[in-house]
């Protein structure tokens, strides 16, 4: 399978809270550090980057300023160095409980302190001196056994999740990543949580919680026995072993989940390669030959679709569209018109992707109409996750209305009819524009929204009203934009 960027391993971003539960932040006035956020936001997050002197220290940089966390010998602390130089060279010291004490490694000191308190002095490590690792990428992605080189994903034969999988295939290669009580849990895509003995269970109980561990950017999970997750037998079932160590059968690495999507034409039925190389729209059921991984080029914003036998999407001779491409080209790129429940194609040659009488796909129509029309439809999201600029989306408290801006993520699932989805919140509720372009969360009944792909990792969210969902300076989520942009896209 060639990688084209189809494999991204995703590069930790973390937040770091203290003993009493601040995040460290990095300040741009004078570069000053501090422990005071209650929450995980630009400012909070860090970095990991390996010490170039190929030694055991590391390097932590602030996401927000570009620069280095540094401690002088006197224990004074700051992040303005651009340049990581000696004081900027640190050693991670996991404890048992899984948090972190950070030492300097030219001075043998340990980092800590409280909101504005913070130094690099004390010469043994106390509570104050502990860190906990709150991930802040995006939740969802695929999980990848570093060992086996195989993909986790859902068995529902077994009730298991297992490590066995070549490609990140399907809605059961989604895993959730948790963050509750300073530890993890692990979502399959049904909902329900891996508990150490491999066992899937309906909530977040106390086996089902892992302390995250960090090692040379890749992750492992010790359960509360103090065993890692590993994925063990000729089956890769994942559950926890005998180390207490992390070793490369206990590390993963999170790897981006692009959009897996089907395709309905005009004659009601499924794109797909199953007849071979051709692309056709002639199946009644959606399997893995009628699913398509969808990538969204960052400069062009066009897409390419990329099938379960392993070739690309791209123009041939005479308008025609097979799936046997093996590297991204021109020809392999397709630009996406959203046309409310329907999309349509347009390929390198200028012209619309339409369904010929035989089914089969051919990029030789200069005007939309029925034929030039497709359902597109996700398939990997059936519980979704949702990150703006300014934080997650989430319930506001005490209301039917939901925030923009929250550090911590919640799960809302997602159904899908006639080219619209509808979603639902906590206690089963509907999403729902209301007055002045609200949007609520405990609607009786579904209100139908368009998804719009529009950006690699990022889309837009459509209401009924014709205006895009946004957050903005309340706080609040709002059906109120004219363009699908900047506020208005999210990361799901």
């Amino acid at each position: 399978m060639p990688t084209n960027g189809l494999h991204q391993v995703l590069k930790i971003q973390f937040g770091l809270v203290n003993d009493a539960d601040r995040y460290l932040t990095a300040e741009s006035f004078g570069f000053k550090v501090n422990a005071s956020a209650p929450s995980l936001k630009r400012k909070q997050t860090w970095v990991l980057e390996p010490d170039p002197g190929q030694g055991a220290a590391v390097l932590l940089r602030s996401n927000h300023l570009g620069r280095y966390l540094s401690a002088q010998e006197d224990g004074r602390v700051a992040c303005e160095a651009e340049r990581p130089g000696r004081d900027c060279r640190f050693l991670v010291l996991p404890q048992p409980d899984g948090r972190w004490a950070l030492q300097s490694e030219p001075h043998g000191r340990f980092f800590g302190g409280t909101e504005d308190r913070l130094s690099c002095f004390a010469t043994a490590i106390s509570p104050a001196e502990l860190w906990t690792v709150h991930l802040a990428i995006h939740p969802q992605a695929h999980l990848l056994s570093v060992s086996r080189r195989r993909y986790v994903h859902l068995c529902p034969q077994e009730d298991e999740m297992a490590a066995d999988s070549d490609t990140p295939w399907g809605v059961g290669a989604l895993v959730t990543l948790l963050f509750q009580n300073r530890q993890y849990c692990l979502q399959s895509c049904d909902g329900r949580y891996l508990r150490s003995d491999g066992r899937l269970v309906g909530g977040p109980e106390p086996h089902a919680r892992y302390t995250l561990g960090v090692k040379a950017g890749k992750l492992a999970f010790k359960d509360r026995d103090g065993r890692y997750l590993a994925p063990g037998g000729p089956a890769g079932t994942l559950r926890a072993g005998r180390s207490t160590r992390p070793g490369k059968d206990e590390l993963f690495d999170l790897e981006e989940s692009h959009p897996q999507v089907v395709l309905v034409a005009a004659n009601h039925r499924y794109v797909s390669v199953r007849q071979g190389v051709n692309v056709s729209a002639n199946q009644d059921e959606e399997l893995h030959h009628e699913t398509f991984l969808m990538q969204i080029d960052q400069e062009t914003k066009k897409c390419t679709f990329y099938s379960s036998t392993g070739g690309y999407w791209t123009l041939v001779t005479h308008g025609g569209i097979h799936a046997t491409a093996t590297q991204v080209s021109a020809n392999t790129m397709f630009e996406v018109e959203w046309r409310g429940r329907r999309v349509a194609l347009k390929a390198s040659n200028g012209r619309y992707v339409c369904m010929k009488k035989n089914g089969q796909l051919a990029a030789t129509s200069d005007f939309v109409g029925d034929d030039e029309q497709f359902i597109l439809k996700l398939i990997n999201r059936p519980i979704l996750v949702l990150r703006g600029l300014d934080g997650f989306i989430c319930h506001r408290r005490g209301s039917n209305q939901l925030d923009t801006n929250r550090s911590v993520y919640e799960i809302f699932h997602l159904s899908f009819s006639d080219g619209a989805y509808q979603i639902r919140g906590r206690g089963g509720g509907f999403w729902y524009t209301g007055s002045h372009g609200s949007v609520c969360s405990d609607g009786e009944r579904a209100e139908d929204f368009l998804f719009e792909f529009r950006e690699r990792g990022r889309l837009a969210i459509r209401a009924g009203s014709g205006k895009y969902l946004r957050g903005g300076a309340s706080g609040l989520l709002r059906a109120d934009a004219d363009t699908p942009a900047g506020l208005a896209l999210w990361e799901y």
